[in-house]
């Protein structure tokens, strides 16, 4: 069989189920760290249940994966995973869901592994939604799921540094409402409502148009450029004001699409 044809026999294997997703349909990419809890408790101990230089990590990977060929408008992240909403005109790879899910996911363990100078796994799902009141709803979850996680992590790390083992600092959080949680870390000293805004409502990344000031030796006069900057924002609202934070991140041709 000659080349040609045996490559066209077998692509239809490859790209049997190949499809674009539809135009003006919101694209948000989530990637999760695989095994972080044994990776970052076990092999390679960060501090319990937040840590600095976990934090950087992971900022410096959603930075590489807004910066890795694809137009993103924003990048959340909190604990191990990062979500990322594309641009609306975004076309690269024909929007082909297999493309923008193992290249998110190669990348991402990239650029993560070389921080931590060992082998580290994300894998990437995509949502398709179809206006921006889901958006705002999909990023409202994960801003309310960090509050949710961090009150339950900082328990359960609260426990077992006062030796409690795995088993009994899980049976005594279970159930345990909202208010229980923060009255137990508060008789330990704890303040709840007094830690870092990042460990409660993750943090938001995205580009900041500014006016940059230089000089022009040649024409010997000042002039002034608009410039792209990042923005590392550790302290998000919550609710209602994130909503609004979100919309202004928005193009106003997105805000058509609202209705």
């Amino acid at each position: 069989m000659k080349f040609d044809d045996l490559e066209s026999k077998m692509r239809l294997y490859e790209t049997s189920y190949d499809r674009s997703i539809l135009p003006e349909m919101q694209i948000i990419a989530r990637i999760d760290g695989r095994g972080f809890t044994k990776l970052t408790k076990e092999k390679h101990p960060f501090e319990a249940p937040f840590d600095d230089r976990f934090k950087t990590y992971m900022i410096e990977t959603v930075k590489h994966l807004m910066s890795c060929g694809f137009k993103i408008k924003y990048g959340y992240t909190q604990s191990d995973e990062i979500s990322l909403l594309f641009d609306i005109h975004e076309t690269a790879f024909s929007r082909k869901p297999r493309k923008l899910i193992s290249i998110l996911a190669g990348e991402a363990s990239a650029k993560f592994s070389t921080q931590l100078g060992a082998v580290a796994a994300f894998d990437c799902r995509l949502s398709e939604l179809p206006n921006v009141p889901l958006v705002i709803d999909y990023f409202r979850w994960r801003n309310e799921d960090a509050h949710r996680n961090a009150l339950s992590a900082h328990c359960y790390w609260m426990l077992r540094k006062q030796n409690i083992s795995e088993r009994e600092a899980t049976r005594q959080l279970q159930g345990m409402s909202t208010a229980d949680k923060n009255e137990l870390l508060f008789q330990h000293g704890i303040n709840f409502n007094r830690l870092p805004l990042w460990q409660k409502r993750g943090i938001g990344i995205y580009w900041q148009e500014v006016i940059k000031e230089g000089f022009n030796p040649k024409l010997n006069k000042s002039t002034s450029a608009l410039r792209k900057e990042w923005v590392v924002n550790e302290e998000l609202p919550m609710k209602n004001k994130y909503e609004g934070f979100l919309l202004t991140l928005i193009d106003s041709d997105e805000l058509k699409n609202k209705s």
